[in-house]
Order: structure tokens, then C-alpha cells, then sequence
């Protein structure tokens, strides 16, 4: 397909002590979230000096990807837009307006299939197209989901070998070790309702495809660890819930899964933030601050693995990714649930609160 221009997509952060409780209100409107919580929330901010790392991880990765853009044969601009967070959608699709391009392709800074995690990227965009006053005169399509693109996970699985080793070096036996693949908690209900519907063979899990897809990359980066004789055990976890205590979430929390770790013997924690892309506050403040903390009580070693972040293949991957709709490059996934379409269906992932226009359905 042709287009004339890229959108970098992502959920913005606070720049400054002043914007965090503003920003925590944007991203938390309607959804019932207890004020008490958001209070709690803003310490992990005001901790940081109130800047959240996602802005700058994210102007990292865009100049990463004007650098290398051209190498690959990409001869277009690329922007940075936010959800939540200058620069706001409609300003930038405004400034891309104004600069002459009309059609955009947009990679957001999510690799899963979730309501929060696609479609609600496609609302807030269909939203902005509105709000610029740039229907009709601008469309958007959006860059399909690459949890098991090989670019997303040869970082990952590359730092899982260094933490592993770290624990070797120790002393510690696989055996006594357990990997936690951590991700982002979300309603029961966004779970089970994420993905196409009528693509259930193989999701019969917890959580829909939003979790399925997170255990085939739990499954491929332990399948990416050089000593295969002797794997530790792993297990999908959940962090950052945000809503309601009277709505189910999924489970198990990160902290409550070491605890179970520790009775049953472990002796090493390696977690992987397998469902974030950055080492943005949530994945800083819950895991290197909250889950460390209860390691350490337990007297439990821990190592964290890095995010894919800026790293060369990562930048690779989403090229490929812009290239499988702009040269048609054949697409690239390690799973058999993929390679993921490049189009959502109109009930995909549905807003289970009220129906809202969106961008680019097939």
C-alpha cells in the first residue's frame, strides 16, 4: 500500500510534577478508578521527579527510526503522537496535515490484543481525525500486532540468557529458579472479549488472546534460552491493576506469584516484562521497585530483564513491520498464532462500555 507519512503511537506520560495528577485523571476518565489509588499512583510518578521515562524512551526510538528509516529503503517522515500527552493526536495529524500527507501508517507502542492495548488507539485516533476537522481529507491504517515478530523478542531472549547466566555465576540451579513473564493487568472481561471472535482454538486460556498471545512469547523466549536441558519453570503474571476492587482483573499479581514462588521452594525470581516494549514507570516502579522489595523480604535473588526499548533488532522488527505494508515484505512471526492480520474485524476487542467510530477495519 502507499502511504506518505508514519505515525509513532503511544500512551504519553507527564513531563513535570504539575501535569501528573492532570495526566493521571485523562487516563483513568470513567472507568472508576478510586481517587484514593490515583493519589497512590502519583508517588511512583513524583518518585521519578515526576517525568515519566516513556516520553524520552520514545523520542530515543523515533530518532532511532529516522536514522535507519532511509537505510531500509523507507523514504517517508515519521512522527511522534500521544494518547494522553503532548504531542496530542490532533495536533500531530494537524502538523501532518499541514506538511502535505494525507496517508498514515501508525505503529503503536503495543504488541497485543487488548481493548486498551488497539482499539482504543483506533478510537482516540478516529477521535483526532475529528477533532482536526481532517475527515475525509486523512486516513489512517494501523501496523498489525507483533508479539511474536522476532525483532520484539531477540532482545528479550537475549537478556534472559545474561540474567540466567548472572544466576549461574551464583550458584543457583535452575531448578531453584522460576521466570515470570510479566504483563500488564486488565479486566477479565477486556480479556476474554480481546481478538477476533470465532479465533478460540488454541485460546482456551484465562484472559482470551490477550493472554494466549502473551504465552506463545513466554513460550518462544524460553525456547530462545541456550541451555535447554535443564529450563527453569516460568508462569505468566500481572501487574499494574488500576480499577475497580470490585471487578475482576487477571491474575495471579506478580507479588503474590513470588510468595507462592517462595513456598514452594525457590530460590531465584527472574522477571520479563514481556507485555511492555519500554522501561517506562510501570515497569520501573512495580517490578524494580515492588517486586524487588518483596524478593528481598523473602530473601529471594532477582534479576530483571531488559525491555526491547531502542535495541537494534527491535528497530529492525518495526522497519519490517512498516515494510510488510509499504513493499509488501512477507510478514514474520515465530508463532502459529501468527503472523497476526494486518486489518482488526469491527467486533475485534470490543469498547464494552459504549461503541465508538475507529480507524482502519478490514
Amino acid at each position: 500500500m502507499s502511504y506518505d507519512a508514519i505515525l509513532l503511537t503511544s500512551f504519553g506520560g507527564p513531563e513535570g510534577p504539575d501535569e501528573v495528577m492532570p495526566y493521571l485523571e485523562r487516563v483513568t476518565a470513567g472507568r472508576g478508578v478510586p481517587h484514593e489509588r490515583l493519589v497512590e499512583v502519583s508517588h511512583h510518578y513524583l518518585a521519578l521527579g515526576g517525568v515519566s521515562p516513556i516520553n524520552s524512551q520514545n523520542r530515543a526510538l523515533l530518532a532511532a527510526l529516522k536514522d535507519r528509516l532511509p537505510e531500509r529503503g523507507v523514504e517517508i517522515p515519521i512522527y511522534l503522537g500521544n494518547r494522553n500527552s503532548e504531542p496530542y493526536f490532533a495536533d500531530v495529524l494537524t502538523q501532518m496535515h499541514n506538511d502535505g500527507h494525507s496517508k498514515v501508517l501508525a505503529w503503536v507502542t503495543s504488541a497485543y490484543s487488548s481493548y486498551s492495548g488497539c482499539r482504543q488507539y483506533r478510537e482516540n485516533l478516529a477521535q483526532a481525525l475529528t477533532v482536526s476537522e481532517l475527515e475525509g481529507k486523512m486516513t489512517i491504517d494501523k501496523v498489525r500486532h507483533y508479539f511474536d515478530h522476532p525483532g520484539f523478542l531477540a532482545p528479550i531472549i537475549e537478556d534472559l540468557n545474561k540474567a540466567m547466566g548472572r544466576l549461574a555465576a551464583k550458584g543457583i540451579a535452575t531448578a531453584d529458579t522460576i521466570v515470570m513473564f510479566a504483563t500488564h493487568s486488565i479486566p477479565e472481561s477486556m480479556g476474554e472479549s480481546s481478538g477476533p471472535p470465532g479465533v478460540r482454538e488454541g485460546f482456551e486460556k484465562p484472559g482470551g488472546t490477550y493472554a494466549a498471545q502473551h504465552l506463545a512469547a513466554a513460550t518462544l523466549a524460553m525456547a530462545g534460552l541456550s541451555e535447554q536441558e535443564n529450563l527453569p519453570s516460568w508462569e505468566l503474571v500481572y501487574q499494574s491493576r488500576s480499577g475497580s476492587p470490585s471487578v475482576p482483573w487477571l491474575e495471579p499479581d506478580v507479588n503474590d506469584a513470588i510468595r507462592t514462588a517462595k513456598d514452594a521452594g525457590k530460590k531465584a525470581i527472574v522477571i520479563v516484562p514481556i507485555g511492555f516494549v519500554s522501561d517506562h514507570v510501570e515497569v520501573i516502579w512495580d517490578l524494580d521497585n515492588e517486586a524487588k522489595e518483596t524478593c528481598d523480604e523473602l530473601g529471594l535473588e532477582f534479576e530483571r530483564v531488559a525491555t526491547s526499548g531502542t535495541h537494534s533488532a527491535f528497530v529492525e522488527g518495526i522497519i519490517d513491520l512498516i515494510k510488510e505494508r509499504t513493499d509488501g515484505l512477507e510478514a514474520k512471526a515465530l508463532s502459529p498464532l501468527g503472523p497476526w492480520p494486518s486489518f482488526c474485524k469491527p467486533d475485534c476487542c470490543p469498547n464494552l462500555r459504549k461503541p465508538l467510530p475507529v480507524i482502519a477495519e478490514g
